[in-house]
Order: structure tokens, then C-alpha cells, then sequence
């Protein structure tokens, strides 16, 4: 089983260009992050070649995650700005070796069709898709609960691979995130055992506070071995806010389950 700690959830308690080196002695042997802006480009790449660590995924810009934006691809007066970021985010997945980027793809806007949107949404991650081929990259497309999100455009598993369906585009993969889907439809272990060769990404936190494996209601024993057993040879990806003091406190999870 290969983790890999978002850096944009875990080590928070350093600047992000000092996150790398905290995960790679934390044990890590990869990463993952939003869309750190362009102004981090230059600090991303030093950092990994500096550390060695594999960049498992990584966000398109989403735009104002803390303003409420909650992607960009399904939004239609931001499109133009989702289309300039794509070149640029290929552009250092070459950089760093990523072969993975999350596309989100938006809040239901008001008076707009929600079919008409998701079909924009369609049309911009078929084309994101298809500059992202050439260079070796999947797209991860996945689902977001709503209870702290607002109308997210896609938020339960079979709308997602609907959408994957309508995109039509073999580089174009499920993320299958335990904390979202848990809070919207449970059944986890049914689900990733039926969808499982559609997922190309798997993220963890625990419900209801989204902190590490072992403070909420999933039993990640039972699922992590379950993904283990199956055959996903993927990254799972670390994105849950630590309660404790540092993030490395919080890792005791992974001995406790035999992982470290």
C-alpha cells in the first residue's frame, strides 16, 4: 500500500515549501496538493527534485478555495481561466513526473440548466483530456459532498462515472474519496469492489470531523486491507486535517494498522 500525504491538508503547521521534506522524514514516499499557484511552480519542482518524492496527483487551480470556489471545469463564465491554467499544469506535471490531475469541476450555478452545465463541464475535460494524453497524463474526476461543499456538480459515485461515461475519454479516471462518499452514500466497501478498475485515485479521512484513520466511523482496517487485497496498486492519498498538535503525531494510525 503506497501513501501519499497531501501537502495541503498535513504539515500545515510549516510554510508549504518546507512540507516535501517533513513527509519524505515522515516516511512518505509521495505527495499530493492542490493547484499550488503559479507563483509556487519554481518552489514545487525544487522541493521534489530536492527530496526525491513522487508527486502521486495534483489539482487543477480551482480557484478560491476559501472564497468558496470548488473547481473551475464546470463553471461557465470561468472557463477561460480553467483552459489557461491546463497548459501550465501539464506543464509541470512533466516537470515533476506527475501522471495525475484532478479536475473539479464546480458549484451548480444559479439559473443555469444543470444538465447544460455538466454538459460545458463535459466538453472542457474532454479537451482537458485530450492535451493531456500526448503527454502521458489521466485526469481524475471525482465526487464531493454537498453538506460542506454547497451544490457541487457531481456528488455521488454513479454520477461521477455518468459523467466518465459521457466524457468518453480512456484517460479520464475515477478519485474515489472515502470522506466524501461516506458522508453521501456509505456502502464504501461495495462500491470500490464493483468500481474498482475505474479508479485511478483513492483519498482517506475519517467522518464526521475529516481528521486521520481511526477518529471517525470507518473502519479503515478493514477497507485499506480490502483495497490491498483487491489489487489497487495506486497511491492513497492522506487528505485529512490532523487532531493532533503536528501531523506527525497523527501517523500513529498507520503503525497501529501494521502500514509503518
Amino acid at each position: 500500500m503506497r501513501f501519499s500525504a497531501n501537502l495541503s491538508f498535513l504539515f500545515k503547521e510549516v510554510p508549504f515549501s518546507e512540507r516535501f521534506r517533513r513527509a519524505a522524514e515522515a516516511g512518505f514516499g509521495g505527495v499530493e496538493f492542490m493547484w499550488p499557484g503559479v507563483d509556487e511552480v519554481e518552489t514545487v519542482a525544487r522541493a521534489v527534485e530536492e527530496t526525491g518524492l513522487e508527486v502521486a496527483l495534483f489539482n487543477f487551480d480551482a480557484g478560491d478555495m476559501a472564497a468558496g470556489d470548488r473547481g473551475l471545469a464546470g463553471v461557465p463564465d470561468r472557463s477561460t481561466q480553467f483552459r489557461e491554467n491546463v497548459p501550465v499544469a501539464l506543464d509541470l506535471a512533466a516537470r515533476i513526473g506527475c501522471p495525475r490531475l484532478n479536475a473539479l469541476l464546480g458549484l451548480h450555478q444559479p439559473g443555469v440548466e444543470l444538465e447544460a452545465q455538466l454538459e460545458f463541464a463535459r466538453k472542457n475535460v474532454a479537451w482537458a483530456a485530450e492535451q493531456a494524453r500526448s503527454r502521458g497524463v489521466d485526469i481524475m474526476i471525482e465526487a464531493v459532498n454537498t453538506y460542506e461543499n454547497g451544490p457541487y456538480l457531481l456528488d455521488t459515485t454513479a454520477k461521477a462515472l455518468a459523467f466518465l461515461d459521457a466524457v468518453g475519454a480512456d484517460n479520464v479516471r475515477l478519485q474515489y474519496d472515502v470522506y466524501h462518499m461516506q458522508r453521501m452514500e456509505g456502502n464504501l466497501a461495495d462500491t470500490i469492489t464493483r468500481v474498482l478498475p475505474r479508479i485511478g485515485h483513492v483519498q482517506i479521512a475519517d467522518p464526521p470531523s475529516r481528521s486521520e484513520p481511526g477518529t471517525g466511523e470507518v473502519n479503515f482496517g478493514f477497507l485499506l486491507s480490502l483495497l490491498d487485497g483487491s489489487g489497487y496498486d495506486g497511491w492513497v492519498g492522506c487528505e485529512y486535517n490532523p487532531s493532533t498538535a503536528t501531523t506527525e503525531e497523527s501517523l500513529h494510525w498507520m503503525r497501529e494498522l501494521g502500514y509503518a
